[in-house]
């Protein structure tokens, strides 16, 4: 019998319409490997399996099996969007535990291209943070498992990487799909904004969160970004014409260094798209010193409107500090301001260059360890030290891309980030694609079968 865990996206998809296998089977297999597996990788705050099993008949009974993009196909989805029948956690004993009545957007438009939800993953409590970690479970890289799979889609990631799911889907405020895409050997996408529908928490962290997928394929991103866009938009170009390209390897923060792990990364993925015929070029974008206090504004307050009206006493520590410290910046940030100077700022380089290069991230990610009952202060630090490369995305509303790219001496994934201006989501998938036929990744992780001690140092 054929093994279906583990097959992408795509392929499943053509199976089930071909009615090679049903997606019973399909989902089935892939709820047996989530209960053999995910109690060390911990990808799961909750698993539908009698429900998904439902859902995958009614699925396998369509009339137009035939002509879905996702038939069958399992998927996981992050915990703080609506799935009908389900609650939606966001990481918190300070949110409701009241069953969804409705799917939201992103969930409607899989369930119908065939899509069957088999569980909500994992995030830090109002998925603040970059490491996933809290009072309903730790999300950790299934590469290695000593650490965390970054946050705040960790479990998702997490859930990709491990096999447990084929995509997943996710949302990036301030890097939230990019670092565990980064640290589990994914490739996703934070899309631009308005391309795919937001509707995240209470006012998409002042329009600065993003839907989108988390896959092992750049075949099966198109593909799951096609149905949550509903759109067209990733759709290959007929000729694909050479890009201009900037290498940038200095963090965006001062202050903040980068491991060489992700220089060399950078520059290895920078000499293969020159010799593809990419017009490259090292230059530093034109990031203003004040972009670390930006960031931090927009970022606290962000979490200052998703507590509110949150019991206080059921809130971790760091995220009522996050809160009330975002407080004080809450009417700097409505007025759009400081992300409209920003953009102003770095248009140009975007003028000269289609393409900004950069490290995915600084370095290696943090020990999977309880990091909602330590300081602010240590988190704050600890998430700026390891991930300065994409605040400044989401605050401009620009496509992003995290594209898996070598290794850390550790032996789990390294990564490169790709940035464009407004639109140019084709443009990145082609990029990425080429990266992806030309230095292939493993698409997911060996050591997910078994528990795997502390590896050597990323430094």
């Amino acid at each position: 019998m054929s093994s279906w865990a583990g097959r992408t996206a795509a392929e499943i998809a053509a199976a089930v319409r071909e009615k090679e296998v049903t997606p019973r089977e399909v989902v089935a297999e892939h709820l047996d490997r989530i209960e053999r597996l995910d109690g060390r990788v911990g990808a799961f705050r909750t698993v539908r399996a009698k429900a998904a099993l439902t859902e995958a008949d009614e699925v396998g009974a369509r009339a137009d099996l035939g002509g879905l993009p996702l038939a069958g196909v399992p998927v996981a989805v992050k915990d703080n969007l609506a799935v009908r029948g389900e609650s939606a956690r966001n990481g918190s004993a300070a949110t409701p535990d009241t069953p969804a009545a409705e799917d939201h957007v992103t969930v409607a438009r899989l369930r119908a291209a065939g899509a069957v939800v088999v569980g909500l993953t994992n995030v830090p409590e109002l998925c603040v943070f970059g490491t996933t970690e809290g009072v309903h479970g730790t999300a950790r890289n299934p590469w290695d498992i000593t650490r965390t799979a970054g946050g705040s889609s960790g479990g998702s990631a997490a859930a990709v990487a491990a096999g447990l799911v084929p995509l997943a889907l996710g949302n990036d405020g301030m890097g939230s799909l990019r670092i565990p895409a980064a640290n589990c050997g994914l490739v996703t996408l934070k899309p631009g904004h308005g391309v795919v529908p937001a509707g995240i928490g209470n006012g998409d962290w002042f329009g600065m969160a993003e839907n989108g997928p988390l896959a092992t394929t750049v075949e099966d991103l198109r593909l799951m970004l096609d149905v949550l866009a509903d759109t067209g938009v990733s759709r290959p170009e007929e000729e694909p014409a050479p890009r201009r390209i900037a290498v940038a390897l200095r963090s965006p923060l001062a202050g903040v260094s980068v491991s060489e792990p992700y220089t060399t990364a950078v520059r290895q993925a920078a000499g293969i798209l020159a010799q593809a015929g990419h017009r490259v070029r090292r230059a530093e974008p034109p990031y203003p010193l004040s972009l670390g206090v930006t960031s931090l504004q927009h970022w606290t307050a962000g979490t200052a409107v998703d507590a509110a009206g949150l019991d206080p006493a059921r809130l971790t520590r760091r995220t009522r500090v996050h809160a009330a410290v975002g407080r004080r910046f809450l009417h700097a940030v409505r007025t759009g301001d400081g992300r409209e100077r920003l953009r102003e700022r770095l248009m140009p380089f975007f003028t000269e260059y289609d393409v900004l290069l950069t490290p995915a991230l600084a370095r290696r990610s943090p020990a999977a360890a309880p990091w909602h009952e330590r300081g602010w202060l240590r988190n704050l630090l600890a998430n700026t030290a390891y991930s300065p490369f994409t605040p400044p995305w989401n605050l401009t509303g620009w496509p992003a891309m995290s594209v898996p790219f070598g290794t850390l001496p550790s032996g789990a994934p390294c990564a490169v980030q790709l940035v464009g201006r407004p639109g140019t989501e084709p443009g990145l998938l082609a990029l990425a694609e080429e990266l992806e036929r030309r230095h292939p990744w493993h698409r997911t992780a060996p050591q997910a079968d078994r528990d795997r001690g502390p590896g050597r140092s990323d430094r």
